[in-house]
């Protein structure tokens, strides 16, 4: 047997999206056969080739032998050309085309199972993913989560593949094979038989175990090295602002190096399982092809007898040679399987209550924080939550105002979008729409419900039209352009030699901050919500650009329950009412004009800012 290792078979052990827990292989099959469940009538017919597949395939050497038998006449027979049984050659030239025939009719019947089942797994796999909470996608590693998600949607293909089309139709033959053997002959052919399967499959079993370990930590380094290279290709601009190209080479050579040791310790302990299985195969064949040749030295047994043993151990060679490959690929199948299964079976912190409904809106609500705190790190059972950002925290916008709240860095601006989002749930206290609270509303109506321009604009590798249109996909080419003008991108968009149909590169590398944030603003303005949040939504622009597009944000926000997140106080000066937010709490509130007067944390804030701004202008 040749065996060749299938790259990437095992789970990866830096992809954090998955606990860590046993589940046994049957566990994990079971898991698998619901998705069949619909191709059921497909999975009858696909076994039914496959038992006509094999009794066409046993019959050959059958045939061969009364062949054989019918030509045993004297040499130079003048009759030797009639005996020839033309009807015999037919036969063996018909079962051989069906026994083609019917394994090609397997595959095609079953193969829109397989392909179903896969698309059916990927999708799920894919949308679960996305209804993970914040808290998953920022901890999982990109690189090591999408390889494990290739291999389980490869796994279900494999394991189909290897199962009912290697290990069913070996049992098959088998079966048929050792009853020819019992009962045509001595049942000596039969035990010969049956104990070198037993040895065989005893001994792959055993070495492929222990085997086992080579194999998973030589795809945890395949993992590692993977997300290495994409996390440093991902973060391009850093590596090159800090000269850092020779690290990140050293790092990731450091991974490929511990990864090709651990593929020869793999490929070593391989040639090992090899030779056992030639040496354990070779002895049954040379045992059976001996009993066979005394059988015709002593008259028991014909030629013909001889040839049909022969070649029964052929057909059986062929797929015995394999079985050690096939074991291996059914059993990384299985772990590839489980890994993506656990994806699908990660909890979702952030879950649609079972009797939530769809988010009814008139207009824009009054939003309220009532007495919400929050803290991102969650503490042990019965112990205080660790590094609290929200404090007991209460404030109201009303329908169709702007409230805007500014503070420090790492005050609880931004998490206030996210929690408005449901990214996370609040831990006390709640938020409500018109007095309807967020929890009780499904997830996608309250989002559908909120538009958002986001400090850091993250931006699809595809073309402009495409990146504003995703505010609304059914959106028109004249409204995603009404939109660009609105946000001041339209001249800009129009001045490229591909207009609209620009690719923007991956995560908006193409564009320049201020460009990435005015698409968002054409979004946000094509998305038309009745509520919007613009979080520090100008920091990118200039101030030329930003007071420009100031009077379009107001424009949009006019009318709609608005929250302005900032750090600029320039931007929330006509705000209807400011929040100055410190610590997770509200330290003062007011408008622009009674904040100055109070002569507070506020005042001392823009007096800071103005007396930069005339630095900058005088320098």
């Amino acid at each position: 047997m040749r065996g060749h290792e299938a790259a990437g078979a095992a789970p990866s052990a830096v992809t954090t999206a998955a606990p860590a827990r046993a589940r046994s292989d049957w566990a994990t099959l079971g898991r698998l056969l619901p998705y069949f469940w619909d191709y059921r009538w497909r999975v009858g017919f696909a076994l039914s080739f496959l038992i006509a597949a094999k009794v066409a395939n046993v019959g050959v050497p059958l045939l061969l032998k009364r062949l054989v038998d019918s030509l045993n006449v004297q040499a130079g027979d003048p009759a030797a050309m009639l005996v020839v049984p033309i009807g015999l050659l037919l036969a063996y030239g018909l079962l051989r085309l069906s026994t083609s025939l019917f394994t090609e009719l397997r595959e095609l019947v079953f193969a829109k199972a397989t392909e179903g089942a896969a698309r059916h797994i990927a999708l799920e796999v894919f949308d679960h993913l996305h209804a993970l909470s914040l808290r998953f996608h920022l901890e999982r590693q990109t690189g090591g989560m999408t390889r494990d998600i290739e291999r389980g949607t490869r796994g279900v293909q494999s394991l189909i593949s290897y199962s009912l089309y290697s290990i069913l139709p070996t049992l098959v033959e088998v079966t048929l094979v050792l009853t020819i053997l019992a009962v045509k002959f001595d049942t000596g052919f039969a035990w010969i038989t049956g104990a070198a399967l037993v040895i065989y499959i005893g001994f792959t079993v055993s070495v492929t175990e222990w085997r086992t370990q080579f194999r998973k930590k030589m795809n945890e380094l395949d993992s590692s090295s993977h997300s290495r290279a994409i996390d440093s290709l991902l973060n391009y601009e850093t590596v090159k602002y800090f000269n850092n190209e020779g690290f990140e080479a050293r790092r990731y050579d450091e991974s490929l190096e511990q990864l090709r040791r651990a593929r020869l310790k793999s490929q070593t302990t391989l040639s090992m399982l090899n030779t056992g299985q030639q040496l354990i195969i070779a002895t049954a064949l040379i045992t059976m092809l001996w009993r066979a040749t005394e059988g015709v030295v002593a008259g028991t047994m014909t030629l013909g007898d001889l040839v049909m043993v022969n070649a029964f151990m052929i057909q059986l060679y062929i797929p015995l040679n394999f079985l050690g490959v096939i074991y291996r690929e059914i059993k990384q199948s299985l772990t590839d399987l489980d890994k993506m299964f656990q994806l699908l079976e990660r909890e979702r912190e952030v879950q649609d209550a079972p009797d939530a409904r769809e988010l009814q809106l008139a207009g824009p609500p009054t939003l309220r924080f009532e007495n919400v705190s929050f803290a991102y790190e969650r503490g042990q059972a019965g112990a205080e939550p660790g590094r609290p950002i929200l404090r007991n925290l209460s404030f109201e916008i009303p329908a169709g105002h702007t409230v805007a709240v500014v503070g420090p860095s790492g005050a609880g601006k931004s998490t206030l979008a996210r929690l408005l989002y449901r990214f996370y749930d609040v831990g006390d206290g709640a938020i409500t729409l018109d007095g309807t609270d967020i929890r009780s509303v499904t997830q996608a109506s309250l989002r559908r419900a909120i538009g958002i321009v986001p400090q850091d604009t993250v931006l699809f590798n595809d073309t402009v039209a495409y990146n504003i249109g995703y505010g609304r996909p059914d959106a028109s080419q004249a409204e995603i352009e009404a939109a660009a003008q609105a946000a001041r991108i339209h001249e800009f968009i129009a001045s490229t030699p591909l207009g609209y149909a620009t690719m923007v590169g991956e995560r908006g590398l193409k564009l320049s901050g201020g460009e990435k944030q005015r698409v968002a603003i054409a979004r946000t303005l094509l998305k038309n919500p009745p509520i919007v949040i613009f979080d520090e939504a100008t920091s990118a622009l200039d101030s030329a650009n930003e007071r420009a597009i100031q009077a379009e944000l107001r424009r949009a926000a006019s009318g709609k329950t608005a929250l302005v997140i900032a750090h600029r106080l320039s931007t929330v000066v006509d705000a209807d009412q400011i929040l100055v937010l410190e610590a997770g709490r509200i330290v003062e509130r007011g408008t622009h004009g009674q904040l100055l007067a109070q002569q507070g944390r506020y005042a001392s804030m823009w007096a800071l800012q103005q007396s930069g701004a005339e630095a900058a202008t005088t320098a």
